[in-house]
């Protein structure tokens, strides 16, 4: 059935369109500027801002769920929970455990439907990294990377690993960064030095995993992983804006250095996002949740309870970006980076019909999904 949004201030791949309408129906059929005269089913959007859907491509869980609750439940309940916030596709992410339990996350996630947020394939958060920057994993399940094992994992999944968070520096880390050429390969979790991530680069490693969190610093002498993130222009980067995770003046850094095509919002959050301060859980810890953040009981940072929408917020706050491009780092760049642009990502004519409607607080007021999941606030 068409449909049409109207009355929008629509940002799209081209250009913003002020007063503006857009048809669809799995897929965007028409996008105009001034008064709509089709006849298509319409959903008044009273001036507020049209944006692609978001793609989070590091989340753990939220709403209650994980994804290494390997159950098709809980991923139903995450996958909801994300329209909410804007989220129309993500990658939901692993963790550091044994490879029994890493192994049936996967076989769940890859055999589940979604009726909500779409899964574009999934993010491994270790086991492959290193115990001297474990974070908040347990470091316990650390292990070496090998083709073998990733192969085991890969078909687990049945070959829906699109990104692996590793730290390039252990033994085997080149090797299988350099034999798997469908795979995203992701710094984190690392004490690798300037000149080892820079060398891991050039045998194919593409992206950062949270920037600033669980690396090594930058100092004018030892510019570290941070000074390699920041000057390698052929590694996109991430980052958790929520103000915890990263100084705001760090993420204003980060964007400069890096630019509006080579940087992704994520969130980074677990399972505690979306129900208020509480005792939580992450990797089977206890996690303790006061206002935006999220701590085991030793203080350490625990993932975030960070919405995609509030990351937007922060993101222009402390970037003092415009609209006009800050959306590209909430879809556009996630979907060039995982080869899905040609689908998702921007709004355009032929494209997926996945759109945000915000208001000027940046509050989600209707989410649309593929055309026919709609979510209204």
């Amino acid at each position: 059935m068409m449909k049409a949004i109207i009355n929008a201030k629509i940002y799209t791949e081209d250009k913003v369109i002020h007063n503006g309408y857009i048809e669809f129906n799995d897929k965007v059929v028409d996008i105009g500027e001034g008064e709509y005269s089709g006849e298509a089913e319409t959903i008044d959007a009273h001036g507020n801002m049209l944006l692609p859907g978001f793609i989070d491509i590091h989340i753990h869980g939220g709403y209650g769920a994980d994804a290494m609750d390997a159950t098709h439940e809980s991923l139903d309940m995450l996958t909801q929970g994300l329209l909410k916030e804007g989220t129309t596709s993500f990658l939901p992410t692993t963790m550091t455990e044994s490879i029994s339990r890493v192994t049936n996350a996967l076989e769940s996630i890859a055999t589940f439907e979604s009726q909500g947020a779409e899964i574009l394939g999934i993010h491994l958060e270790g086991p492959f990294i290193s115990e001297h920057k474990v974070g908040a994993q347990d470091p316990k399940f650390v292990i070496r990377p090998t083709t073998t094992l990733i192969n085991q994992l890969q078909q687990a999944a049945h070959n829906n690993i699109k990104i692996i968070t590793i730290a390039p520096e252990v033994e085997g880390a080149l090797d299988v960064i350099q034999h798997f050429d469908d795979i995203i390969f992701s710094a984190g979790h690392t004490t690798a030095t300037f000149d080892e991530l820079n060398n891991a680069q050039s045998k194919g490693l593409k992206h950062i995993t949270h920037l600033y969190n669980a690396a090594t610093p930058f100092t004018h002498r030892a510019p570290g992983a941070f000074g390699a993130a920041w000057l390698n222009d052929n590694l996109t980067t991430e980052c958790i804006i929520d103000g915890v995770h990263s100084h705001p003046a760090a993420v204003d850094i980060a964007y400069r250095l890096k630019g509006r095509d080579r940087f992704i919002v994520i969130t980074d959050a677990m399972r505690a996002k979306g129900l208020g301060d509480g005792v939580s859980e992450l990797g089977g810890q206890q996690v303790y949740v006061n206002g935006n953040e999220a701590r085991l009981k030793d203080g350490t940072l625990a993932g975030s309870v960070l919405k995609m929408n509030e990351g937007l917020k922060h993101f222009m706050q402390y970037t003092g970006e415009s609209m006009e491009h800050a959306w590209r780092v909430m879809s556009y760049n996630q979907a060039v980076a995982l080869k899905v642009d040609d689908r998702i990502g921007s709004i355009k004519v032929g494209k997926q019909a996945d759109f945000v409607l915000l208001d000027e607080e940046f509050n989600v007021l209707c989410t649309v999904k593929r055309g026919y999941n709609i979510y209204n606030k």
